[in-house]
């Protein structure tokens, strides 16, 4: 009953998931994260968070029809209750408003509700304003309109990017799951040739979606959980929740094949498939519990969304499943689309559990399987070498769809050659005690540090209180100044000061992520002339260089823990060092091999039209990696335990090494291959989205899966079984079995 009562209690609360899940990412320590706060709670900058309004098609801001209709609009906006502030060519006559070819741009400062203030890490509200000011532009463009008939109000900025993300990650799981059911249904159905038995394993993967999404909408109560995990629990909960109840519905039928009643079948595939999930589903949560380490909320939220998934597919399959077989009894079989086809033959014809074709398979592999090894594994270390031309870094295109107006706005930006604004790195600079920004010591280190900014070839102009205010070096009262104004540039205590970068249109994501490097690895007492000052980097580069940073250093941490956790489960699952060294090894060749896969499509472009992308994008995004690899070493070892567990479960039976393996293999080898083609339609339609890391990640997934389910595991993990004979069960693998008599 504990199935029925999670499913129950869980699953009417995925419908609230979408609108609890974020976009923001959160990264624990981070020093852009810190700049933000800096800009809240020590400056109270209006503009700390902000978004930009594109406008096109109304004449020169400084004409008087121009400056009359730019009046308009920033009054409407102002008029918003969480408008900070605004900013447009009229309060600030800089040429940076006037874009290049035309248009103009106003930049909105938000503001967050009563509460939220003090907390400047929680930003759920800002996504809740962005639909407010796309109503407010509508408005006022269909106001304009009459009078300006070109007239274009676009918003952009990171909020409302996140905004449109969220709704490509909606829409793009709509649309898989829409892809991915029928063609899963039918894959059953050819698996099972019945429509029963085909309905079971689909609705197991349902229902682990509903119980999934409803646990997650329950923890973004109390945790930043992203927005990709709407992604991934509904691509792996189709995935494992299938593939779980698939093997205990095919060793269910087999038990019924032999002649046992109902009850005694499901007791039966309860136990020996029950196991056998355990042991796979520990090494698929391993994966995504050691992503709880890594400090970004992004990845740390996938980690939670894969443990749901495995927890809720193995507990509505081993108490679900079981109850529901027995209640069918050999209605399982019922719907039987073979004996619709051959009406003649007897259905209650015994099955075969290891059809003929697959024990010829199986024989010519343990025959030669150095042979095997041979043509099988060259080809996957070929592509695996290709591996080691990853290059990480956010690529160019930004993943979200040319129609979204955020990105259709940060276009029209580029165009003017502003999108810095967009994009700006934000420079804090703390000064020692005792010297402040208006004096001399202060105003002349802060000059110099301007200087050395604005010298930089991938400046376009940096915006500090030198900069503003047109003043030399030697230092004078800043009273004078706007209040939003020197809040935005000045700490409330005098100590710190803003600088804002805006970079030069053409410099892309990765190079803005090196010059956040550089910045943060200068000599600071050299640049300003005094000792004792402290730069802080802040802003969208900024944040990027943290994720990947953060990414690459706990890499190599993360695949230790993996392996290791790993190959402590399979210890403790098959008692056998050799065969848990085996299985880890196969599996690093399987991610070795789909990395080298997405290299070469992702990265360099081949193939990549077909993924809707003209060119290779030069980079792979940094989270891809480390989460590929989490999600794929997991998924891997399920055909692993399969095919190992069955060769094991015959050798205990007092069956010979070879017949074994044999026997094994042409038992598993229909549920595996089965079991894989519905994984690679699952991951298949979420490659058909809009959103790019969600590409990736599903082509990786999917050519993972389909490396291993075939040359893995149907050519190379049995020529190994064979070659190591009974070291394949050292030290405590074959403990309690009859005795073995070899041929």
């Amino acid at each position: 009953m504990a199935g029925f009562a999670l499913v129950l209690v869980l699953a009417p609360f995925s419908r609230n998931a979408e609108s609890r899940l974020e976009t923001t990412v959160h990264i624990r320590g981070s020093e852009a994260e810190a700049v933000d706060r800096e800009l809240v709670e020590r400056f109270q900058s209006p503009y700390a968070h902000r978004v930009v309004l594109v406008i096109q098609g109304l004449p020169d801001p400084d004409s008087e029809a121009g400056s009359q209709a730019l009046t308009d609009i920033t009054q409407g906006l102002r008029s918003e209750p969480q408008v900070a502030g605004v900013l447009s060519r009229l309060d600030w006559p800089d040429d940076l408003f006037l874009g290049k070819g035309g248009g103009t741009f106003v930049i909105i400062g938000l503001k967050p509700p009563g509460n939220e203030a003090a907390n400047s890490d929680s930003n759920e509200w800002i996504e809740a304003v962005i639909p407010k000011l796309r109503a407010k532009a509508s408005l006022l463009t269909a106001t304009l309109r009459p009078q300006f008939p070109n007239l274009k109000m676009e918003l952009t900025g990171e909020a409302p990017l996140n905004s449109d993300l969220r709704n490509v990650s909606s829409d793009d799981v709509k649309r898989a799951e829409i892809r991915a059911l029928p063609i899963t249904l039918f894959l059953l159905v050819l698996a099972f040739g019945s429509v029963v038995a085909a309905t079971l394993p689909m609705g197991i993967g349902i229902l682990a979606i509903a119980t999934t999404l409803g646990a997650a909408a329950l923890l973004a109560l109390h945790l930043h959980l992203s927005i990709l995990v709407q992604n991934v629990a509904t691509m792996l909960s189709l995935g494992l929740g299938i593939d779980y109840a698939l093997l205990m519905t095919s060793r269910y039928r087999e038990a019924l094949t032999e002649g046992l009643d109902a009850g005694t079948a499901a007791d039966l595939a309860a136990s020996q498939a029950g196991r056998t999930l355990l042991i796979s589903a520990s090494t698929v949560a391993i994966g995504f519990a050691v992503l709880l380490t890594v400090p970004v909320s992004e990845l740390q939220s996938i980690g939670i969304a894969g443990l749901l998934v495995a927890a809720t597919s193995v507990l509505l399959c081993t108490c679900i499943m079981p109850f529901v077989l027995g209640l069918l009894g050999s209605r399982v079989n019922a719907g039987n689309l073979l004996s619709l086809l051959h009406r003649g033959k007897q259905t209650s014809e015994k099955v075969r559990p290891a059809p003929d074709r697959w024990r010829r398979w199986s024989m010519a592999v343990t025959a030669h399987p150095r042979l095997a090894l041979l043509l099988a594994g060259a080809p996957l270390l070929i592509l695996t070498l290709q591996a080691r031309h990853m290059r990480s870094g956010l690529p160019p295109d930004d993943g979200l769809p040319r129609a979204a107006e955020s990105v259709q706005g940060l276009r029209a930006l580029e165009k003017m050659q502003r999108n810095g604004i967009v994009e700006s790195i934000r420079v804090v600079l703390q000064l020692p005690a005792g010297v402040t920004p208006q004096s001399d010591t202060g105003w002349g280190a802060i000059s110099r540090l301007t200087t050395y900014l604005k010298n930089d070839p991938r400046a376009a102009q940096v915006l500090s209180l030198p900069t503003l205010t047109g003043m030399s070096e030697s230092g004078t009262s800043v009273d004078f100044m706007d209040e939003e104004m020197r809040k935005s540039f000045l700490s409330v205590d005098s100590r710190e000061t803003l600088l804002e970068v805006l970079p030069r249109s053409g410099v892309s994501p990765t190079q803005e992520m090196q010059w956040v490097r550089e910045l943060r690895a200068e000599n600071t007492q050299s640049i300003t002339g005094i000792s004792g000052v402290k730069l802080q980097i802040g802003g969208v580069p900024a944040l990027d260089e943290d994720y990947d940073q953060v990414v690459k250093d706990h890499l190599p941490k993360v695949i230790g823990w993996v392996v290791v956790g790993s190959l402590i489960a399979l210890l403790l699952g098959f008692r056998s060092l050799i065969a848990a060294i085996k299985a880890v090894a196969l599996n690093l060749l399987s991610v070795g091999a789909s990395f080298g896969a997405l290299v070469l499509v992702f990265q360099d472009g081949y193939g990549s039209r077909i993924f809707g992308l003209a060119n290779g994008l030069g980079s792979i995004y940094p989270t891809i990696p480390i989460l590929s690899f989490a999600i794929v070493f997991g998924l891997s070892m399920d055909y692993e335990v399969f095919l190992v567990a069955r060769v094991l479960e015959e050798r205990r039976s007092g069956v010979p090494e070879r017949e074994a393996v044999v026997c094994g293999l042409a038992c598993t080898a229909r549920l595996i291959t089965s079991a894989a083609a519905i994984m690679i339609a699952v991951f298949a339609a979420f490659t058909m989205g809009n959103f790019v890391i969600i590409k990736m990640l599903g082509f990786t997934l999917a050519v993972a899966v389909f490396l291993d389910a075939t040359i893995v595991r149907m050519v190379i993990g049995p020529a190994l079984l064979q070659l190591a004979g009974d070291w394949n069960w050292w030290p405590l693998g074959l403990a309690g079995s009859s005795k073995i008599q070899e041929p």
